[in-house]
């Protein structure tokens, strides 16, 4: 079987798009010896893997925000010094809070909408949630994962899980949505989760996405709620991962087929097995358990 490299070709970004990612790649370059820098460190602040930092670099995909704003801050250099448009769209989210926001001051916010803020409106406590991190991170050049991944709160034995309208398709993929919406939350209690058998480190690492088709089949059905653990992001062995490839996401079984490949494995017989590529294949999460009472 010969398999072609051309299979899980690109769109070409835009030119201006291209000069933002070898701008940062070369800043990158000049700054990593002085620094002591590499790209997994600077992964490992983004909550990434390296293939994925190297594909920004490469000008495979575009620079986001969040991604900038970690390079900023490990670069020690202004977003703008490789990015005008980021830096601008940075400004732009952060420019209706105070400057003087700190990260404690985040996470009392972040807790007070997950206790006391059932009764709002989602969207209006993401915007909450939102404003509050982007202050911060203009100020203190903090992860941003960091806030997001605290703001469950406690209430005795039970804690609040973020529910996001992530549709990741069982099926032929679909295109991830940069700033998903979140949905009505879940509480639940970690120990009652531990004795169904479902393993975790902390709870706050925890989040509800959706998924869809019919593609995974008896195991998750259409629509199924899917608790996912956000800090796997790679491959740990074989279960099902959500990850994005060629610019889709997907809720699927992986299994390591030699050192480059994934086979990407559908529960549902009628869909054929897929070998893809482990470089182009960006893990974001492992689910642990599906919302119809089944541990994966």
């Amino acid at each position: 079987m010969v398999y072609i490299r051309a299979m899980t070709k690109k769109r070409i970004l835009p030119p201006e798009l291209l000069a933002e990612c070898a701008d940062a790649h070369d800043l990158f370059l000049s700054k990593k010896n002085e620094l002591k820098l590499s790209q997994k460190k600077i992964a490992d602040e983004a909550g990434m893997t390296p293939a994925a930092v190297n594909l920004y670099f490469k000008g495979i995909n575009p620079l986001n925000t969040r991604f900038a704003a970690v390079l900023s801050r490990m670069l020690q250099e202004p977003v703008e010094s490789f990015s005008p448009r980021l830096a601008k769209e940075i400004a732009s989210l952060t420019s209706a809070g105070k400057p003087a926001a700190s990260q404690s001051s985040v996470d009392i916010v972040q807790q007070m909408i997950a206790k006391h803020g059932k009764n709002l409106p989602a969207d209006a406590r993401q915007k909450i949630a939102d404003a509050v991190e982007e202050v911060a991170a203009s100020v203190a050049g903090a992860n941003v994962k960091g806030a997001e991944y605290s703001r469950p709160g406690v209430v005795g034995d039970e804690v609040w899980i973020a529910h996001y309208d992530v549709r990741a398709a069982m099926g032929g993929g679909q295109i991830p949505n940069e700033y998903p919406e979140m949905l009505q939350d879940i509480r639940v209690s970690p120990k009652h989760l531990r004795e169904m058998g479902v393993t975790f480190k902390e709870h706050f690492h925890l989040k509800m996405i959706t998924g869809w088709g019919q593609s995974m089949a008896p195991t998750i059905k259409d629509r199924d709620p899917l608790l996912v653990d956000v800090t796997v992001r790679e491959f740990t062995g074989d279960g099902i991962y959500l990850f994005s490839y060629d610019e889709m996401l997907y809720v699927k079984r992986l299994q390591k087929k030699g050192k480059d490949r994934f086979k990407m494995i559908s529960d549902n017989k009628h869909h054929d097995p897929e070998d893809i590529w482990v470089d182009d294949t960006h893990i974001l999460a492992r689910v642990l358990y599906v919302w119809n009472g089944q541990a994966v």
